[in-house]
């Protein structure tokens, strides 16, 4: 048999045909009717959308909160000692951390890091009664940029991966999403037909979440384009830019965690800390500094406040805008980043990974939101340059070019703007695909190369379908409708979690007791013949 056939045999061979079959054909099958009757189906998906934020915030800011609460435990708690398996790390720390960062909510932090914060200035938040565009609004708009992307929203991506790799590496169940259903039908039953279920959505909501990065990044990069050269690239310029971070990111896949993934991410958090240090430097300095001390006692002394804020006088619209569907987001990505952070955990204690998921990379994107927000704030306040401008006509992702433009060495600050975009994308692409990748095989931690490459080109070319034809908005409250069930799944993980942890430290304190007691007994002996001795002396 040729290397060819061999390829193509493990390949059939892997494949879970079930959730490779739907998980494939539900998206496809969206993609088809979207570009079928695009305002047909993004009004229908819209409506889904609204509704689920209108009825069920509630419920969203709930969980979220518990679910950090619970992961502040572990970190502080005995259940942090656990350990993920009887083995050593894989990867350094830094490397590791770089690539739960990049994997998860990077590419967003770099979009909206430079403009959220204005945003916020521009509308204040109505959990305060601060006049919009003044001075006293500043501090608010920054706090509530740092609550958006702190702690909170990644509380999600860490439940799951927490989950998912403590029931695979230490109660022996498949390495897969279905995993967290361990405590509730056993190890060996996790394929039954609700296990089946959540793998398919699992496959929908990761393929709709990261074609929906991928245009996000896509956009960003066109967007870019014609705001600096005043170039509309067309269709042509679209699939150019989407085929080119399709081969790059398909390249580092099949390179493989270690060779690929683990590069570009430490390439990426590298490009992180040099732009944000260059522009603490080249902009505000004290300033910024003053803000972000203000804008953290804020973040500080308001966040419970506002985690549960729904804006109830006004059915919840500015909430359902922006908090609520931020946390529903990334709850819809938790299945795949979850996973992602299962297969680079292994060897780690239950603490490291909750501390990196919610604490090291909080410790990342505050001083990233800081620097950049507290720039543009200054910049727009203060009259140097117009950023709210720009983003009225060409939309947030025009925001960094023209903070960074308007810096000295404005066009190396772009340059590293864009390779940091770029590499982010990457990362979070090639995480959520080897992801999807597992999910068809059963929990296969190496599949095949033919298995990332198909995963890589289906995720390519829906992303330029749905550029071409304007789908991004909708399949993006497509991802956003599997962030319910995501959610409720999230619930039952860490329901397990609790029950299976609570097992464990009782059986780790009965081994103790029961090698203390098995010492004292061969202890007598040894002292009784030590008194003996003694009198005969």
């Amino acid at each position: 048999m040729s290397r060819k056939d061999g390829m193509v045999s493990e390949f059939v061979d892997e494949i879970d045909p079930i959730v490779f079959g739907f998980g494939a054909g539900i998206t496809l099958l969206f993609v088809a009717v979207f570009a079928a009757s695009p305002k047909t189906a993004s009004h229908v998906v819209s409506g889904i959308n609204q509704s689920i934020l209108a009825y069920f915030n509630w419920a969203f800011m709930l969980v979220v909160l518990g679910f950090v609460l619970f992961l502040l435990y572990i970190i502080v708690g005995s259940w942090g000692d656990i350990k993920l398996g009887g083995v050593s790390p894989e990867y350094s720390y830094l490397s590791y951390f770089s690539m739960m960062f990049s994997a998860g909510l990077a590419a967003g932090v770099v979009f909206w890091g430079p403009v959220e914060a204005i945003m916020h200035f521009q509308n204040v938040p109505p959990l305060y009664n601060v006049q919009a565009k003044s001075e006293a609004a500043m501090p608010i708009a920054m706090q509530y940029s740092l609550f958006h992307w702190s702690i909170s929203q990644w509380s999600g991506f860490t439940i799951m991966g927490i989950a998912i790799s403590y029931f695979s590496y230490v109660r022996g169940a498949p390495l897969r999403v279905s995993a967290v259903l361990t405590p509730f039908v056993g190890s060996d039953n996790v394929d039954n037909m609700w296990g089946t279920l959540i793998e398919i959505l699992a496959t929908f909501a990761t393929l709709g979440g990261v074609a929906t990065s991928l245009g996000f990044i896509g956009s960003q990069l066109i967007t870019g384009v014609e705001f600096k050269w005043g170039v509309q690239p067309g269709d042509l310029g679209v699939l150019f830019v989407v085929t080119g971070m399709t081969v790059l990111f398909t390249l580092s896949l099949v390179l493989g965690v270690d060779r690929g993934i683990r590069r570009i991410a430490n390439f990426n958090i590298v490009v992180f800390v040099v732009l944000m240090l260059l522009t603490l430097i080249l902009g505000p300095t004290v300033f910024i500094l003053q803000l972000g001390t203000q804008a953290m006692g804020g973040f500080v002394a308001d966040f419970f406040e506002m985690s549960l804020f729904v804006h109830v006088s006004q059915n919840g619209q500015w909430i359902n805008q922006w908090t609520a569907f931020y946390w529903v987001w990334p709850l819809s990505w938790s299945p795949f980043i979850g996973l992602f952070i299962a297969r680079i955990s292994r060897g780690r204690s239950i603490r490291e990974v909750a501390f990196t998921g919610i604490g090291a990379t909080a410790l990342a994107t505050i001083p990233w939101f800081i620097v950049l927000g507290g720039t543009g704030l200054w910049m727009q306040h203060s009259g140097i340059t117009d950023i709210l401008g720009p983003v009225n006509q060409y939309g947030e992702a025009v925001s960094g070019y023209v903070l960074f433009n308007a810096l000295p060495f404005g066009w190396l600050l772009t340059i590293g703007f864009i390779l940091l975009v770029s590499a982010s994308f990457i990362t979070s692409a090639d995480s959520a695909t080897l992801a999807v990748s597992m999910m068809t095989t059963g929990g296969k931690e190496h599949p095949s190369a033919i298995n990332r490459i198909f995963w890589g080109i289906s995720l390519g070319l829906i992303t330029a379908i749905l550029l071409i034809i304007g789908g991004i908005e909708a399949l993006q409250s497509a991802a956003v409708i599997t962030g319910g069930p995501f959610a409720i799944v999230c619930v039952i993980a860490t329901i397990g979690l609790i029950q299976a942890f609570g097992k464990e430290r009782g059986r780790i304190l009965l081994q103790e007791e029961t090698t203390f007691i098995d010492w004292s007994l061969d202890q007598e002996p040894n002292q009784q013949r030590s008194l003996k001795s003694n009198e005969d002396d």
